[in-house]
This record gives C-alpha cells, structure tokens and sequence, in this order.
C-alpha cells in the first residue's frame, strides 16, 4: 500500500490563564503541552504522536538526526495585562547537563501594544549575582532592569542568561526552542503558578548562567534572528511565493501576523490549498518540498521560519527523552 503523503497542517492551541495574563502554545511538543492537529486526516493527533510516526518526513534527515523525536520549536502568544513574572533561561549546554533538556533560545515578536506597555530584556548597566539576589528577594530587581517602551512590529532576540518579562496591556509571539525549562527570578510578591514555572528550580539555580553584563540590543540583519537554532525572516507577502526546497531539505515553519495567506501544493495534477490567518501556524512538512505560498488578503504579513544545517550533534542533549517538568 503506497503511503499517504504529508501535507501542511495547522493546530488546536492550547491555552493556560494567569494572574498576569495568559499564554496559548499554538504550536508545541513539549510533553507537558502538546498541541492538536487541527486538519486533514492527522486531525486529532498530538504533535508528539505526529513526529513519533513520521520522524524525518516531518522535520527532514538532518533535524531529525540531531533532534530525534522531538520537534525542535516551540511557538505562543502570550498576553499580558498586568506584569510577567521575571524569568531566566540556560543555554543548549547548560540545559543539557542539569535537566536532560534543550537550552531556550527565544525570540519575542511584538503583535500589540495598549496602555504602559513595557518589555524588561536584561540590565540597564553591570551588575552581579549578589545584587541580583537580593534584589529579586525584595521585588526591587526593575531598578536593575533594562526597560523598553515597544511597538507592534518590534522584535527582540532573548538569548540564553538574558531576564527578561512583560508588563502594562501587550501582545507578544514567543518562538523559542521546544524547552520547558524557564527559571522565575521573582514573582513580584504574588504567587507564582506550579503550571508556569518548575517549582523545584529557583534564581539559586540560574545564578551561575545569568549574564550580568549591560543588555545591547543586536543590530538589525535581514532575518529578525539568525542562529544556529533557527532562522526567523519577517514576509510582507504581496505576490506568490514560489518555493522549491529540495530533497535534503528541513520543514518550513509560517507564522501569520496579519492578513491571511495559504500554501499551495500540486497533488496528483490537481493544486490543494491550505490556508492560515493571522495569529495561526502553518507547518510544512519537509516531505512538502515544493510549494506555493500565496496572499488572500492585501496585507498578509508572515514570520518564516526553518533551521540551518546542522553540523554537529550536541552530547550533552538526548531528545529522545520525553518533555517534562517536575511534580
């Protein structure tokens, strides 16, 4: 029996309600958080269980040999209307030997912004781990922080070590590597939810890793970020697409900002369109490897994401160990 080819497919969020707001995985496999398959004859199924059955047609040979069973990104939005608690994240290193897990390389893109819309992304000048401790203790920690005032369509690259939290009315999607592994530095004096945060890890544990150093803000490239965990490029779509990505080629993630796009593959002499709108994901296999992306509104405005080659696999990480945070 010849088998069913894949096709793009997009997914049930999952959402979870906060003090300070709420974040909805639009895209994960995590474990802990797994999102549906909305379309198709996948529909229903996890996208754990997805990569559990397909493996490499998915994400391609190359991803698939350093990533295992595990799909390497992780995308929310996240919605705040009061303030984030501060948090902190390892690098691949790091993660890999204390918890088995993948670093969190993050990238937050602005959606939206109402009134005191404020973004915290590291310190204002340097500083130490004794300053930074204390100051966490009493909740005075945004003396420290370097605070932005953003605007919809800003971005920032949260590297590893970097604190950084939301606050005032704001919209933000967070595409960061597939890690449950985010530290609270401070919860501003109010309980910080066990759904959100391990409770087992605390700043003791991220004090080693935090980068103490003024934040400076990386200089504007063609991709909003460019590392060897994923490429993201901002696509004012005004006209087809056309992509043609070849045999060894990984999957192709798109993130639609505004407006509403769909990509279009030709199957069995006949085009199948699949389309996405704002604030929806489109994952396109990397068995897809030759497609068309097309606007259906004027101002489709999508993020593109892939993953560079990779070189070399990392020791320290095994991805076939499941997702999960302690109880």
């Amino acid at each position: 029996m010849e088998e069913k080819k894949l096709y793009p497919f997009r997914f049930c969020p999952l959402t979870d309600d906060y003090d300070w707001g709420s974040e909805a995985f639009l895209l994960a496999d995590l474990g802990y958080r797994d999102t549906l398959v909305r379309d198709g004859w996948l529909a229903g199924n996890q996208m754990g269980e997805v990569m559990d059955t397909y493996m490499e047609r998915v994400v391609g040979d190359n991803v698939y040999e350093y990533y295992g069973r595990q799909f390497p990104v992780c995308v929310r939005k996240i919605h705040v209307v009061g303030r984030m608690p501060l948090r902190v994240h390892p690098d691949d290193e790091t993660a890999g030997q204390r918890y088995d897990f993948l670093g969190k390389e993050k990238l937050w893109y602005v959606l939206r912004c109402g009134k005191n819309a404020k973004v915290m992304l590291g310190f204002r000048e340097d500083t130490d781990a004794a300053a930074v401790y204390g100051k966490c203790g009493d909740g005075s920690i945004d003396e420290l922080l370097n605070t932005v005032a953003p605007h919809s369509g800003q971005y920032f690259h949260i590297p590893p070590g970097t604190p950084h939290c939301a606050e005032g009315d704001i919209d933000i999607l967070e595409i960061s590597q597939s890690s449950p592994v985010d530290i609270c530095m401070c919860g501003w004096g109010k309980t910080v939810s066990s759904e959100e945060f391990d409770d087992a890890l605390t700043i003791v544990d991220a004090l080693d890793f935090i980068d103490y150093k003024a934040f400076k803000s990386e200089k504007p490239g063609p991709h909003l970020v460019d590392i060897p965990q994923f490429r993201v490029e901002k696509i004012e779509l005004k006209a087809a697409l056309h992509s043609f990505c070849g045999q060894d080629s990984p999957f192709v993630l798109y993130v639609c900002v505004g407006g509403a796009a769909a990509v279009q593959i030709d199957v069995l002499g006949q085009t199948a369109s699949f389309p996405f709108k704002s604030g929806e994901v489109l994952l396109v296999p990397a068995e897809c490897n030759d497609f068309r992306v097309v606007p259906t509104e004027k101002a489709a405005v999508l993020l593109e994401l892939e993953v560079p080659h990779i070189v070399e696999k990392d020791s320290y990480i095994n991805p076939e160990s499941p997702a999960s945070l302690s109880d």
